[in-house]
Parts: C-alpha cells; sequence; structure tokens
C-alpha cells in the first residue's frame, strides 16, 4: 500500500467530514448544505468553484503550469429515501433518508484529493472537481451536462469511482468496455370488461392477460438473447382487482429493462412491444405500454482510459490490488451520460464484506472510512499521471 503520506495524515479528517455528510444526508437536487459544505472547503483550498451547475451541482477547478490539458474527476452527493436502521453516532438526522450507497464517501475522497492538488500542483494542466447532485435516478450528469459542463469546462476525458460492497477493502475492479448496464422503466395497463367471477365468459380476463404477460415476458432474456450477452426483464409489480368475487377490468403492471449493450436494449424493448400486441390480441384485451422517463445508458468505458486508470491504482494498492476485468454489474449509473461525450472510465473501489446489511441501498449500509485515503491518494495520482510535467 503507497497511500499518500501527506493525504494520509488526513485521515481524522476526512471520516470526521465522511459522516458529518452522512449525518446530514440529502435527497436528489436538494443537497444544498452538501453543496454549500464542499463550495466552502474548495474556497478554502484556494479552488475556483462554480455552483449551481444542473441544480446543485458544484464544479471546483486546480490549474497549474500553462498546459490546456483538462480532465474531469467526479464525485456523486445525493443520498436515498430509505429510513436508516444503524445507530451509530453518525446515522441519518433525517427522517427517512440516509446515504445509503457510499456518495457521502465518494465525496470525502474527492475532497480530500482536492486539497492535496491544491497545495501542491505537481501537475501541468487543469483538473476539473465534479461534484454532482441527483445520481440516485434523477439523472443529475444528464442536467449538468444540459447546464453547459462541457463546454464551460471543455475537459478530454472524466473518471469516477464507486465503492463496492463484497469486493475485499482497497482493492480496485477496474475494465474497459461496459460495466453498468443500461435502465429503462416501463408501465403496462391491462384493460377489458370486467365480470362477476362466477360468469368469466361475460367479461375480458385481465388478470389472465396480465399473467400472461409476466410469463412470456421472461421468454425474451431466457430464449432471445445470446447466453453470452446479458440482459435483464424484471416485472416489480402487477396490481389488479379488490374483491374475490370481481373479474377486474383493468390490471396494471411495471419493471425494468436492463441491458449491456444498444443494440441487446433495443432488441429487448421491440419484443416487449410484440408480446403486450400479441397477447392483447389473443385474450381480446387493449394493452397500452409506456416507457417512462429516466432512461439511463450503458456505461462504457474506454479501453486506453482505463489502462490508465488501472496504472494509478497499482500505484496506490500495488498490482496485486487491482482486478482487471471484473464482470460488469446490471446495476445502473448516470456516469453513463458523461461517457457519453467523453472518454473516460468508472471504476470500483472494494467496501469490505457485505455482512450486517452492508450492501448498497440496505438502511444498514455504511461507508467503510478505511477506503477514504486510498481513493484521495488515486485521485491524486490519476490526475497527476493524466496531467503530468514533461
Amino acid at each position: 500500500m503507497k497511500v499518500i503520506p501527506e493525504v494520509a495524515a488526513t485521515d481524522e479528517t476526512l471520516r470526521r467530514l465522511r459522516q458529518r455528510i452522512h449525518a446530514h444526508p440529502e435527497l436528489a437536487y436538494e443537497e444544498h448544505l452538501t453543496s454549500a459544505l464542499v463550495a466552502d472547503s474548495l474556497r478554502s483550498w484556494g479552488i475556483e468553484v462554480h455552483c449551481g451547475i444542473g441544480g446543485t451541482g458544484v464544479v471546483g477547478v486546480v490549474r497549474a503550469g500553462t498546459s490546456s490539458r483538462m480532465i474531469a474527476l467526479r464525485a456523486d452527493m445525493d443520498a436515498l429515501p430509505i429510513v436508516e436502521a444503524n445507530t451509530f453516532e453518525h446515522r441519518s438526522r433525517v427522517p427517512g433518508v440516509m446515504h445509503a450507497c457510499g456518495h457521502d464517501g465518494h465525496t470525502a475522497m474527492l475532497l480530500g484529493a482536492a486539497e492535496y492538488l491544491a497545495a501542491t500542483r505537481a501537475f501541468d494542466g487543469s483538473v476539473v472537481l465534479i461534484f454532482q447532485p441527483a445520481e440516485e435516478g434523477k439523472g443529475g450528469a444528464a442536467a449538468m451536462i444540459a447546464d453547459g459542463l462541457f463546454e464551460r469546462f471543455p475537459v478530454q476525458a472524466i473518471f469516477g469511482l464507486h465503492n463496492w460492497p463484497g469486493m475485499e477493502a482497497g482493492r480496485f475492479g477496474i475494465a474497459p468496455g461496459p460495466v453498468m448496464a443500461s435502465a429503462d422503466r416501463f408501465d403496462i395497463v391491462v384493460s377489458g370488461d370486467g365480470a362477476h367471477a362466477a360468469m368469466p365468459h361475460q367479461g375480458t380476463d385481465t388478470i389472465l392477460a396480465g399473467a400472461q404477460l409476466v410469463s412470456a415476458l421472461q421468454r425474451v432474456t431466457a430464449r432471445g438473447i445470446d447466453p453470452l450477452d446479458s440482459a435483464v426483464l424484471s416485472v416489480t409489480s402487477f396490481r389488479g382487482g379488490d374483491a374475490y368475487n370481481v373479474m377486474p377490468a383493468r390490471v396494471d403492471l411495471c419493471g425494468t429493462v436492463r441491458a449491456l449493450s444498444h443494440t441487446t436494449r433495443d432488441f429487448v424493448i421491440a419484443s416487449v412491444h410484440k408480446i403486450c400486441d400479441g397477447i392483447a390480441h389473443a385474450n381480446d384485451v387493449q394493452i397500452d405500454l409506456s416507457w417512462r422517463g429516466g432512461y439511463y445508458p450503458a456505461t462504457v468505458n474506454t479501453l486506453r482510459e482505463a489502462e490508465i486508470c488501472r496504472r494509478a491504482a497499482e500505484s496506490v494498492v500495488g498490482a496485486p490490488g487491482v482486478e482487471w476485468a471484473p464482470p460488469p454489474s446490471m446495476g445502473s449509473e448516470d456516469f453513463s451520460f458523461f461517457l457519453a461525450h467523453k472518454p473516460g472510465c468508472y471504476v470500483w473501489l472494494g467496501n469490505g464484506p457485505t455482512q450486517g446489511g452492508c450492501v448498497l441501498h440496505n438502511p444498514a449500509y455504511d461507508f467503510n472510512d478505511e477506503l477514504l485515503t486510498i481513493g484521495a491518494s488515486y485521485w491524486v495520482r490519476l490526475a497527476e499521471s493524466l496531467l503530468n510535467k514533461v
């Protein structure tokens, strides 16, 4: 382990900072206290600060030398609408809101790197520090882009990091290509003629049609997708009827589609439409399919940037501490919006075992503070290697 000594010396400060953010979580686009804390910290270190990008986003710029090269490092800031089950001192003070995904740790690690980069400026170019709002399903990355992020800060590449429960603490997972899936959400309404349950021939059975939909939709990924490819289609809600003796006139379903490539995603979406049309015709019901907003593309790393991240991580934790090309996750991440515009890489940093509910989006989750100086050191080494002095 080669954590930067000056960063290691800030360990206790970073722990207090992370736990302070954890105790005061804020939902998407409501990160006012967190944004203010970030902005005040950056200014105290002499860093140029830009606020209100994409709503509550904050951008800091650390400049050194004369080069026009510019790279971006990103951390997310928002929390989740979850009631925290933990009882430790830094547990959430906000009812029904908690940092159950580690964004408090991500913010603290990037702030730790920012302080060191501002003090040393041992690089030639500009490091753009992006503190992003609303990653959790609200598309904060897309909002920052729409607000002119890349026009104001024309970076050549962008990099992200996420803690990963289940991976050995302090171990990096880095891969070229797809690392996180796309995500689409759908709603289906099955409607027909209600009837008495004892006389089903006098109506149309929306429950039966809905059940056939649930079964048939699973065929798409089980038999329509190459076994070496990956896609997940999950029906997550089925609502219909409220009486024992009534065949309901309406059934509502919803769910998600996830895929690692645009081609696979398009195939699954087209298949869902075909199945809905077929089952509607076969059951003499009407089926209305709609796709909700909030689509996240697949997160796809570029090879050159992934290799650069690998070397930076190895400089901190050694080659044995870096897992190259781990299997992708079918979870989704709005860092994908950044990668649709710029080359870059999104890496995982092991958070340790998943015992005691320490899994993402769990009420008993907590970020592992042992990672703070490791992550901050990684950010520093990555920035310095990308903007090395000639």
